[in-house]
């Protein structure tokens, strides 16, 4: 695990530029750094030793070093592709899971990525070709940035805020992202906050060689060759590759630990990393017991901590309040590295800190089995509302979402059945309307800006939305840009290694498998995940209802945390200054929040955590 980033570039840039790029990504790698240079190409990393502690530095090199490597991840088949390398003549010179991305270029070339089951972002550079390949994995756990000028400099890093120490990277706000930031609580990939700054998509490379730089796809090759399964294959399947998720994601060096909540997703993960780790530790979020109209009570560490007791973990119980999570306002916009205001990520981020101070450099989370066994509690309505195609939505004024918590249940419903299905995958689970966008910025980027529900667009081929294939855009699109950023950027900022199992190539190539009945069946959720595990996990746990970790962001806007959306929207605050926002924005704001019929508080937290992070980083535009 580290931080990467580096440049192609025939101009000559003095040491301190590399230095500083790297420096930048300390916190993803405090253990060591490494660097590299060839020609026109200059990169570098900072580690984070899991893997080979003593031997694992980089760059790692081929055989005849025609081949040098900096990369970001875990390989979690890496011991099945080394035996598999050995036997072709191959001696390995560390033990490093990524030593392996090395040799299999040789016999491979690009492809080698296919092989790989793990989170990674990778700089490969080809000596002998003078050929530079970044990989990003298959789920998108790793992030990886790049920026293509027209001199034909290519700069990449695996943070925006390294990346844009690099002196041709042009620092233009992209007005577009930020308006779509609200509808989200996140910039949707590939955009980000600059304008010439992009993300490289999951399962993506990026090629640069003498004939320019390309981007293009590989595939999973980690599927299931069934494409129809019985209910008792699907469960059979899924107890498989779940426990083969959890096994190989205990790669590990050094001590790990799991997130554990009172829910099945977490439980199950630790129940299973526990069978084979006895030194497991397991760390949950205690704060004030507030009521959440949407979620019901905020505070669930009893449940976790009983059930911690149960599996005999070193347990932790993080206990905050609203004023360290405010504390920690600075440390979660800076190391979220643009715009970002999922509020359960300083949960994360609480954790992470308490793990790396109880010497923990490895968490698993239980992320993404909503996404892949059909757990979202919306999700029991979908067939309800799903399966008709209605005449497109002319004018985008209030629409009614889930968000509208204030309004009995059915109605919402009728509601949702007469939206196009753009506008029902927005109202099921995002935020900030059109309408409530042009409330708070200025006129100037409400009239240029494009509705931000096109992003759902992709996803229609001009057929009435089965439930399925609801949850399968929740897959492709909520769950990277969300979750997964989430848990990478909240736990790098402490250099802890986030895994994910649920994100595993093989268990998304599986969900697309399953049909609804086998997701929601009677109203249990996630139903062939519970009867997978039923011998396992206690009745507490199965028959827990959903409950994800929620922070009270409307309840503390409203009282404690009152004055920050005064200064976020004050005449001489950065979003005023810049213009960015209308005169009477916190007007609008207050009103938003005294909506007794709906949630608004994302909303509001995310022009406060833009305001944040203008005034970190103003100094860097042009």
């Amino acid at each position: 695990m580290c931080g990467i980033a580096g440049y192609l570039s025939t101009n000559t840039y003095p040491p301190e530029v590399l230095e500083d790029m790297v420096e930048a990504v300390r916190h993803r790698g405090p253990d060591a750094a490494g660097f590299y240079h060839d020609g026109f190409y200059h990169a570098g990393m900072r580690r984070l030793s899991i893997n080979d502690v003593a031997g694992g530095d980089q760059p790692l090199y081929n055989r005849d070093k025609t081949v040098a490597l900096l990369y970001n991840g875990e390989i979690y088949n890496s011991p099945v592709l080394r035996r598999e390398l050995e036997k072709r003549g191959i001696l390995f010179r560390t033990h490093s899971d990524g030593e392996v991305i090395c040799h299999l270029y040789e016999f491979e070339g690009e492809r080698l990525f296919e092989r790989l089951d793990g989170m990674f972002a990778a700089a490969l550079w080809d000596v002998q070709r003078r050929r530079l390949i970044l990989a990003r994995d298959i789920p998108g756990e790793k992030p990886l940035y790049y920026s293509h000028n027209h001199a034909g400099e290519l700069a990449f890093a695996s943070e925006i805020g390294s990346l844009v120490n690099f002196p041709a990277v042009a620092k233009k706000l992209n007005r577009q992202a930020l308006w779509d930031f609200p509808t989200f609580l996140w910039i949707p990939e590939p955009a980000t906050v600059y304008e010439n700054v992009f993300a490289l998509p999951p399962g993506h490379l990026l090629i640069a060689d003498e004939t320019g730089v390309r981007l293009q796809s590989y595939v999973n090759r980690f599927v299931s060759t069934q494409h129809d399964y019985s209910d008792e294959e699907a469960t059979d399947e899924t107890r498989r590759l779940v426990q083969e998720a959890v096994r190989s994601r205990l790669l590990s060096d050094v001590p790990i630990g799991c997130f554990l909540s009172s829910g099945l997703d977490s439980s199950l993960v630790t129940t299973l990393a526990a069978r084979d780790r006895t030194d497991l530790s397991t760390f949950t979020i205690g704060f004030e017991d507030v009521a959440d109209p949407y979620h019901g009570r905020a505070d669930e560490s009893p449940f976790s901590e009983a059930y911690a007791r149960a599996l005999g973990t070193r347990h932790h119980t993080v206990r905050v309040t609203a004023d360290d999570f405010r504390r920690n306002l600075d440390r979660f916009t800076e190391h979220a590295g643009q715009p970002f205001a999922v509020s359960s990520g300083l949960g994360i981020l609480s954790v992470a800190q308490a793990a790396r101070e109880h010497g923990v450099k490895v968490l698993l989370s239980g992320d993404g089995a909503d996404e892949i066994f059909g757990g979202y509690s919306w999700y029991e309505y979908l067939n309800q509302v799903n399966g008709q195609m209605p005449a497109p939505t002319v004018s985008y004024g209030e629409i009614i979402s889930m968000q509208y918590v204030g309004l009995p249940r059915p109605r919402v419903l009728n509601a949702l059945r007469t939206y196009p299905p753009a506008v029902r995958a927005w109202a099921w689970h995002y935020y900030a309307s059109e309408r409530d966008k042009a409330a708070l910025f200025s006129p100037e980027i409400a009239t240029e800006a494009k509705n931000s529900l096109r992003h759902f667009h992709e996803f229609q081929n001009g057929s009435p939305w089965s439930a399925e294939d609801t949850i399968r855009q929740d897959r492709l699109f909520y769950f990277p840009n969300e979750m997964l950023q989430k848990v990478d950027r909240m736990t790098m900022a402490f250099g802890v290694e986030g895994r994910v199992p649920f994100a595993a190539p093989a268990l998304l190539s599986f969900a697309d498998a399953l049909r609804y009945p086998q997701m929601v069946r009677d109203g249990t959720l996630k139903w062939t995940l519970r009867q997978a595990f039923r011998d396992i996990l206690p009745p507490a746990v199965t028959n827990r209802p959903k409950h994800g970790f929620n922070v009270p962001i409307d309840h503390w806007l409203k009282g404690r945390w009152s004055d920050l959306v005064r200064e976020t929207f004050a005449p001489s605050s950065p979003l005023s200054r810049l213009g960015l926002i209308r005169s009477d924005a916190e007007q609008h704001a207050r009103s938003m929040l005294a909506d007794h019929r709906r949630l608004t508080g994302h909303t509001i937290f995310c022009c406060l955590q833009l305001n944040r992070w203008i005034e970190r980083t103003e100094g860097v535009f042009v």
